[in-house]
């Protein structure tokens, strides 16, 4: 079992290997209720994880919708009510087993339930492993846009069991792969350099090489929170690609994969560079070698970038009606654009458009 810990409003730590409700058990000791809040998909799964933990506690299962649909205000309200039909208090807990959806859907009815309870999260897809489930970021949906709706929350335990993804969809699987690669450009270039060497074997749910690129970005957001928890200055670097991504997301009803989305942003962020003079050609190439050399998307469609600039404009980094985005010069090495002007967006984005 690897422990990374991190910093941040209190001390938790992130534990890596088979899920053991051993390490738990201590967490819980005071607690007469837990809430498992979980996607459908899983269902079958959680059955049995919490039939095999057999805890000394009132189990309240609340199954989700699937996906991104569970983040809604809709979903907020029927978890508020179940928790007030069994009398949850603040010394009760809540689980969040599922992908980045369903833990940063957990990690919010646990901010804003009775002003704050302690939670626990146990991703189950690598997007939610390396990213959603770490640094206490939660929220939901809202139409006008991703995530606009929120709290800083930090779990009080995270589990990241490789297990998961042994039945992880392989399209679910490549789509998280887009966090990690990010983790790679903004300050691991080991990362990528595993990527370059064999890229199949990133797609392989337990390749020694999937476990460690895993491993490397868990450590990235980790620092990175643990420097800085509520997005003041440096974290923000761990949005890079994500103000595009969020628009179409937004624009696409919240259809498209979020991985999917930040493979694009990512690739927008790189012509950007280059088109402002921050970035040679060489950079933008290699955002386009490592994600197509394990599927990810490059290309959005054409003809919305109008539709985009207004979603971005909506963007939780905006600061005075300003564009703001993380860029690169060079691996590890950030830049930060604000007040991009249309002509450099449109130049940046007919280089991405299919």
């Amino acid at each position: 079992m690897r422990k990374i810990s991190i910093s941040a409003e209190h001390n938790y730590d992130v534990l890596i290997g088979e899920l053991d409700i051993a390490n738990l058990r201590p967490l819980l000791s005071e607690c007469t209720k837990i809430a498992l809040l979980y996607p459908s998909e899983i269902s079958e799964k959680v059955d049995q994880i919490s039939a095999e933990w057999n805890l000394p506690v009132e189990l309240i299962m609340i199954e989700l919708p699937e996906g991104e649909s569970q983040k809604s205000s809709e979903v907020l309200v029927e978890i508020w009510n179940t928790l007030s039909d069994h009398n949850f208090t603040r010394r009760d807990w809540i689980i969040g087993i599922g992908g980045g959806a369903t833990t940063d859907l957990a990690g919010f009815a646990a901010a804003s339930w009775l002003r704050g309870v302690n939670w626990v999260s146990v991703p189950t897809t690598v997007a939610g492993m390396v990213d959603a489930a770490i640094g206490g970021k939660t929220g939901i949906n809202i139409p006008a846009g991703k995530n606009l709706v929120g709290a800083f929350h930090s779990p009080r335990l995270v589990f990241v069991d490789p297990n998961f993804l042994k039945s992880l969809p392989i399209d679910e699987l490549r789509s998280g792969l887009a966090e990690v690669i990010k983790c790679g450009f903004i300050a691991d270039e080991q990362i990528l350099k595993i990527f370059e060497a064999d890229p199949k074997q990133l797609l392989e749910w337990n390749s020694a090489q999937l476990l460690e690129v895993i491993d490397r970005s868990i450590q990235v957001k980790a620092d990175v929170v643990s420097a800085d928890l509520k997005e003041s200055s440096l974290r923000e670097i761990l949005n890079y690609g994500h103000t595009l991504a969020h628009a179409i997301e937004a624009l696409e009803d919240f259809t498209w994969r979020h991985g999917d989305a930040v493979s694009v942003g990512m690739v927008f962020a790189s012509e950007l560079a280059l088109q402002v003079g921050y970035c040679d050609q060489k950079l933008v190439d290699r955002h386009r070698a490592i994600l197509n050399s394990v599927g990810l998307p490059t290309s959005y469609k054409d003809s919305v970038l109008p539709e985009l600039i207004e979603r971005m404009g909506r963007d939780k980094k905006v600061r005075g009606g300003l564009l703001r985005f993380v860029l690169l010069e060079q691996v590890e090495k950030i830049k930060r654009l604000e007040g991009a002007s249309e002509a450099d967006l449109t130049i940046a984005y007919e280089k991405i458009s299919s």
